[in-house]
């Protein structure tokens, strides 16, 4: 299964090819277009999760692209350009484009970028249930069994990570780095605390599963053995 659909743009039919093969080995599936209008289209008729929009087109420039485009859909748009002056690059985040890359680029840069773009414009889910816990993104609550439970910021974090993810193991250093932040300064136990802690306040709710020598995961429905941290 494709990772998504990507639409790119572009008048210049050896570039085109060269990006379409490489988006397509590393899983995604590739629409093409070589002018404005021809865009305007595919965006409007297709399914599309992202589009790769060059500035300078035939028959509709790559701005007025960008700003047609708005005007029904939300899809993530990368600009790309050959110039480097900021205006340009202004000018398309102004018309509604999430990011921008200059030309030349290398695929590795793409990649990245699309990758980078398509995370930050996922949507967010608002609401998590798992066995007897519920959690509200919007309403930053946490409910056992329908009882509200008190958490600190982090630990409400912590859980939601976990949450949002059922079954992907973190590490200890991973969960650092997402939420405390690169600039942390204690220790990996900081984690371990704030499971203990968390697993306290859940009341015996089984859902936090520990990975010996790894770190932890939100457990799934499949899931039978689990080692815990003592308490």
């Amino acid at each position: 299964m494709a990772k998504g659909k990507i639409l790119v743009v572009d008048d210049e039919k050896l570039l085109v090819k060269g990006i379409k093969f490489n988006l397509e080995q590393d899983g995604y599936a590739v629409v093409t277009a070589f002018d404005g209008e021809e865009a305007i289209r595919l965006a409007h008729d297709e399914s599309i999760d992202l589009i790769l929009l060059d500035l300078m087109l035939p028959k509709v420039d790559g701005f007025t692209v960008c700003r047609t485009i708005r005007s029904f859909s939300n899809v993530p748009i990368i600009m790309v350009t050959a110039k480097s002056e900021d205006i340009d690059k202004i000018l398309g985040l102004e018309y509604g484009a999430d990011d921008y890359i200059t030309k030349p680029f290398g695929m590795m840069e793409l990649l990245s970028r699309i990758k980078a773009v398509l995370r930050r414009c996922a949507p967010v889910k608002s609401r998590f249930v798992m066995g007897d816990v519920a959690l509200d993104n919007e309403a930053h609550t946490v409910t056992v069994k329908g009882k509200a439970v008190e958490l600190t910021y982090k630990e409400f974090e912590l859980l939601r990570c976990l949450m949002e993810n059922p079954g992907k193991v973190f590490t200890r250093d991973m969960l650092l780095e997402r939420i405390w932040g690169y600039d942390f300064g204690g220790e990996t136990r900081t984690v371990d605390v704030h499971v203990r802690t968390l697993r306290q306040k859940l009341e015996g709710a089984d859902i936090v599963r520990t990975i010996r020598g790894v770190g932890y995961s939100a457990r799934l429905e499949e899931d039978t053995d689990e080692e815990k941290i003592p308490t």
